[in-house]
């Protein structure tokens, strides 16, 4: 086990963005082309939440980490209209990462622009960059470029109106832009632009709390891997960019080097595995695997949450990062041999693509299904996609895996049941598609083990490929999280003690003077 990389920390990250829900979800915008008076948009700013409805969201505080998914279990739906019974205790903050407000998001936004695209009105940019100057993570140095935003509101809306800028709104007011990268190229427009801005912005926030969380030196940080939804490149290389080095200049990661993978929903599993294997291999020490949020995907099956007289749930631009690095004989170990995986010749069919990333994988190993503790799979919040007619994502996910369980006679068909709700859990990631893809259970799948409450966790990434329409394929990897055995290359070499080896050397060689003698 000495030579496998682990996780050594987590963050978690929320930025609201009530706002950009209206003018930023692909939901919305479309909309707004095909049928701009229609009733779904004059409904729609009603359904908005607050910020303080956002914080005490119960998946919300679970995602932060100021909650277990346990305190999903048995809870009836809807779960908006809910409040945990210690709520006035909880806040923005939790132990794996914070939740922020949308101002301080579009801030952030500001802080993250590196070719002074985004514009703000200059009283909000002043109130929002003292409110960042005094956030532990943020600071006056961090926030200082905001102040450089002197913009009237009557140049924000002439961006806006002539120059094809992409509108910043906050409570329903102009406040900034953000300018097209090129007259002429679309992968540049303003509209990519603010899309990028936001995830890099988000990724940003989330390597920050993951610097607070686990306490490692930003220079100790040897390569950063995104695995974002987004793409930044010009017409020449459309999606060739690289967010993982643009956001760790940011967080300060000045050592750093790194790439981006991408695989739809389940990049982030491929970017574990490539993280783990680097580190296995020795190429890096600390290698963070980190993603920022989607604004396409905010509001995006809101028209049936305000059909059915629901807030719009999808209101969060959401974020992750993990460090993953060499075995400290303590850290949950990330097992890269025992991989499950969607081949190009697996199928689509639901069997197939679980057998290919769950059964394949354990078997390999001699393990069986139920060895695993607990699975995490694509991890949507339940109470968003059931409205939605998506039904309950994990729970599908998780009777598959006990079909197959039935299948390879490890449980009774009537055991089902009690499978799911021993190996599973409810879902409270937001729906971005690669946010839920496994990733949001591996900060608590890290304390449960080392508390010893589970020994093997599984963490499944999917993905629907035919999306980009290059194939039809689906994919998918999958890797197992397991309790550190306490052997690292430091315990193997003290096995051979200089002292005990001298010693057998110093009586080898009184034997053989004894024998000598004798002759």
């Amino acid at each position: 086990m000495s030579g496998y990389a682990v996780l050594k920390g987590t963050a978690y990250t929320l930025a609201a963005a009530q706002d950009m829900v209206l003018y930023n979800g692909t939901t919305q915008t479309t909309e707004r082309i095909v049928n701009p008076g229609s009733e779904y948009l004059t409904a729609l700013p009603k359904h908005l939440r607050s910020f303080e409805e956002i914080v005490s969201y119960i998946p919300n505080q679970v995602y932060i980490g100021n909650a277990s998914p346990d305190v999903l279990e048995g809870l009836a739906l809807p779960w908006h209209d809910k409040r945990l019974p210690n709520s006035d205790e909880l806040g923005t903050k939790g132990k794996f990462g914070e939740i922020i407000s949308q101002d301080m998001f579009i801030g952030l936004m500001a802080i993250s622009d590196a070719f002074d695209l985004v514009k703000l009105e200059r009283s909000f940019a002043e109130q929002v960059r003292e409110k960042l100057a005094k956030h532990e993570l943020i600071g006056e140095e961090k926030s200082a470029p905001i102040a450089k935003n002197q913009e009237s509101i009557e140049i924000i809306t002439e961006l806006v109106e002539k120059e094809h800028a992409e509108a910043i709104y906050f409570n329903g007011a102009l406040v900034g832009a953000v300018k097209r990268a090129h007259d002429v190229d679309i992968n540049l427009s303003a509209h990519v632009m603010l899309e990028n801005l936001a995830t890099k912005a988000s990724s940003v926030f989330s390597l920050l709390c993951l610097l607070r969380s686990t306490g490692i030196d930003p220079g100790d940080v040897d390569y950063v891997i995104d695995c974002c939804e987004e793409a930044c490149g010009d017409m020449n290389q459309r999606g060739g960019g690289n967010f993982a080095k643009a956001a760790a200049e940011i967080a300060g990661l000045h050592n750093a080097t790194g790439s981006d993978v991408r695989g739809f929903c389940a990049a982030p599993a491929h970017a574990i595995l490539s993280a783990a294997s680097l580190v296995k291999a020795g190429t890096f020490k600390n290698v963070v695997v980190t993603a920022g949020g989607c604004t396409a995907k905010l509001g995006m099956n809101g028209r049936d949450h305000v059909k059915k007289g629901l807030p719009i749930l999808e209101d969060v631009i959401s974020g992750f990062s993990v460090l993953i690095s060499e075995n400290d004989g303590v850290s949950p170990v990330i097992r890269n041999d025992i991989t499950g995986r969607h081949t190009v010749g697996t199928g689509s069919s639901p069997q197939a693509v679980i057998s290919s990333l769950v059964t394949n994988a354990l078997e390999s190993k001699g393990l069986k299904i139920t060895d695993i503790d607990k699975y995490s799979p694509e991890m949507q919040n339940p109470d968003i996609t059931k409205p939605a007619g998506a039904g309950d994502v994990p729970e599908s996910n998780y009777k598959m895996i006990a079909a197959l369980a039935v299948k390879k006679g490890e449980i009774e068909r009537t055991e089902i049941a009690d499978f799911v709700k021993k190996h599973g859990m409810q879902g409270w990631a937001p729906t971005q598609g690669h946010i839920p893809s496994g990733v949001p259970y591996l900060g608590f799948a890290k304390d449960d083990i080392m508390a010893g409450k589970i020994n093997k966790a599984m963490i499944i990434g999917k993905g629907s490929l035919f999306l980009g329409r290059m194939t039809n394929l689906f994919d998918g990897v999958s890797f197992v999280l397991e309790a550190n055995s306490g052997e690292t290359e430091g315990a193997k070499a003290s096995d051979f003690d200089e002292k005990k080896v001298k010693g057998l050397i110093a009586n080898a060689m009184k034997q053989l003077a004894d024998s000598i003698m004798k002759e």
